[in-house]
């Protein structure tokens, strides 16, 4: 697994978790992040991070393919799974309100498609979360979705590793 700061090899797939642990369903992130580095399926480079923006810009400079999973707040049913294929349209902001960083997930993706460094295939996964107060564990809802979200990250991985090669 990855720290942060350190970019993924050049051409190849990063998938970044991103949440704080101790802000409960704030960790679906890295729950399914964590899941997936003990997957032996696909050849990719797991990252868990903390979604300051300009860290996510550094950490996915050389991908060919990202996929970010993160909490969400947008108001749908807790532990709705969102996917959004940023790198074919603007990213929906008011599904990633609430971000504890000034400079963010949503502004780092839209600022990298500004300065033309957005990675060509950038998948990212909301999973609506319904308790965001200070303490650990998910809540059963979203803890219900980290398996789907997994399974589906992990199929993203086969069909971008098949692209790569």
């Amino acid at each position: 697994m990855s720290q942060p700061g350190q970019s993924v090899p050049a051409g190849r797939i990063l998938v970044i978790g991103i949440g704080n642990e101790y802000r409960r369903d704030d960790a679906a992130g890295l729950i399914v992040v964590r899941r997936l580095s003990e997957s032996s399926v696909g050849d990719f480079t797991v990252l868990e991070h903390t979604g300051d923006g300009a860290a996510l810009m550094e950490a996915w400079k050389d991908a060919e393919t990202v996929i970010v999973v993160d909490a969400v707040r947008s108001g749908a049913e807790p532990g709705t799974v969102h996917r959004f294929d940023s790198s074919l349209q603007p990213f929906p902001a008011s599904t990633f309100r609430g971000s504890t960083h000034t400079f963010s997930l949503v502004e780092a993706v839209e600022l990298s498609r500004t300065l033309s460094q957005l990675p060509p295939h950038f998948i990212v996964y909301g999973i609506e979360g319904r308790d965001f107060e200070a303490g650990s564990g998910l809540s059963t809802e979203v803890e219900k979705a980290v398996p789907d979200v997994a399974d589906r990250v992990l199929h993203e991985v086969r069909a971008g590793s098949s692209r790569l090669f």
